[in-house]
């Protein structure tokens, strides 16, 4: 790692922290935040915590004009004992620099964010909600920040941590959600940029999301951006079915993100011995499975909302109703065990998890 230090400037006015048995998710944001710049030819520079604030930028700041960015989710949670951790954060570090090679943004030194983290929630500690079914959410990002019109990379960006108390992400929660198949609109296709975490894969699905939305389904399915046949993954999270007691998954192909969460769900049915496929999956494979009764279970993978249960997919003008509407045997084991090993209530046995030292000293102060 880089010989970096980092600076803190306390907030001197702190917020009002919202109720945390009743937090909506990404509403409320903490008194501090990480910066962290970038310049060409001298590389990233100047990592520091400083209280929350808006962005100053040009306003032909690239970003704006061209959509160069990326970002990252994960979580901290806070255990019984008062401890603080976090779930898997090199792998979402390591992700962001894949997402920064595709978008040609310069790689991050992921030790250096890992201690930031570290830094910026023992900062915040208070933050870090101790309600069951709670959390702090984290998000990393990098933008373009150069004041330039030319369609090019830029040479200046930004890297910033910000973090938000939520509840459930789905208003759901453990319960099924209704998932509407997109047959209209494309998220994305091989050799594009679906497999990389950018706004722009997100700001392009929104029109589909707002159409699921007012037919009364909480997201949309995507099928793949060439034939319109093979099932890739829902708006915010990957997707698995089990069929005659197999969990299929769709494999990652280019235009599949490669969720941290789907990853360890992945490690956990393995674990378990059961039966798994991660393969080509058609809609109409789906359908028939439907048909003769072996669609057992179907649930979304992803940080925000770690399993969500599906129970019904709309397609074609038809419902297909999933295990009667309601949770899975599956589906609830992955829950119980993932939020319990993220909760410190289950042994990791994975090396998942990472602790947050209170007593991480602060550097240098402002």
């Amino acid at each position: 790692m880089n010989d970096y230090q980092i600076e803190i400037n306390l907030s001197s006015a702190k917020k009002q922290k919202p109720a945390f048995d009743s937090l909506e998710f990404g509403k409320n944001f903490t008194d501090h935040m990480f910066i962290m710049d970038y310049t060409q030819g001298r590389g990233w520079h100047d990592p520091r915590i400083i209280p929350y604030q808006p962005l100053k930028l040009d306003p032909s700041a690239m970003v704006f004009h061209y959509g160069q960015s990326v970002f990252e989710g994960l979580k901290a949670y806070l255990t019984k004992d008062q401890e603080v951790l976090m779930f898997r954060p090199y792998m979402n570090m390591e992700r962001l620099n894949k997402s920064n090679t595709r978008l040609c943004i310069p790689a991050i030194d992921e030790e250096l964010a890992v201690q930031a983290l570290k830094k910026l929630i023992s900062v915040d500690r208070e933050w870090v909600p101790n309600v069951p079914g709670t959390s702090l959410y984290i998000r990393p990002f990098i933008i373009s920040t150069e004041p330039y019109l030319g369609v090019a990379s830029s040479k200046q960006f930004q890297f910033i941590i910000i973090m938000s108390p939520v509840g459930a992400y789905y208003k759901e929660g453990i319960n099924p959600v209704k998932i509407a198949v997109q047959n209209e609109y494309v998220r994305a296709v091989k050799g594009g940029t679906g497999n990389a975490k950018t706004g722009g894969n997100y700001a392009s699905s929104l029109k589909a999301q707002e159409v699921a939305e007012e037919t009364g389904y909480s997201q949309v399915l995507w099928l793949d951006g060439k034939e319109n046949k093979y099932v890739e993954e829902v708006g915010s999270m990957n997707i698995f079915f089990k069929i005659n007691g197999e969990i299929v998954t769709p494999e990652l192909n280019g235009s599949i993100l490669e969720g941290v969460t789907r990853n360890s769900v992945i490690e956990l049915i393995k674990h378990w011995n059961i039966p798994l496929s991660e393969r080509r999956v058609s809609i109409d494979e789906i359908y028939e499975a439907h048909k003769r009764g072996e669609l057992e279970e179907a649930f979304g993978t992803g940080t925000a909302a770690v399993i969500s249960p599906i129970g019904e997919f709309f397609w074609n003008g038809e419902k297909l109703c999933i295990n009667n509407g309601e949770t899975g045997q599956v589906s609830k084991k992955l829950y119980d065990t993932l939020t319990g090993i993220q909760r410190g209530e289950i042994d990791d046995h994975f090396g998942w998890i990472v602790k947050v030292d209170e007593e991480t000293p602060v550097i240098s102060a402002i």
